[in-house]
């Protein structure tokens, strides 16, 4: 699904909001979660999952191509996790037990 599919989706749910205003809420809502990964801040959304930042050190790397050594420096990317209630759904209701395990 894409952001607009998204908004299509919310609009047709709720006749009473103007398109552009739904439009507004689904980029407010990404905006301030953006924010919030942006200041090291998590983002938890009950139910459906929690946006968080690992943190990656600097490393010497290797270059596939010609197996130099590279240095790759240190960078913050965006994780998300789960929820129990969106796993129990993607399993048919049959929760897989703790993340950690494998």
């Amino acid at each position: 699904m894409t952001k607009s599919e998204l908004i299509q989706k919310l609009a047709e749910r709720n006749p009473h909001l103007y398109m552009r205003d739904v439009e507004k809420i689904v980029d407010t809502i990404f905006e301030e979660i953006t924010k919030a990964l942006v200041v090291g801040d998590r983002v938890e959304l009950r139910g459906f999952g929690a946006f968080s930042v690992k943190e990656r050190e600097a490393r010497t790397g290797r270059n596939p191509r010609t197996g130099e050594s590279v240095e790759v420096d240190a960078k913050r990317l965006p994780f998300f996790k789960t929820g129990k209630a969106l796993r129990e759904r993607l399993n048919g209701g049959v929760s897989d037990g703790d993340d950690n395990e494998f």
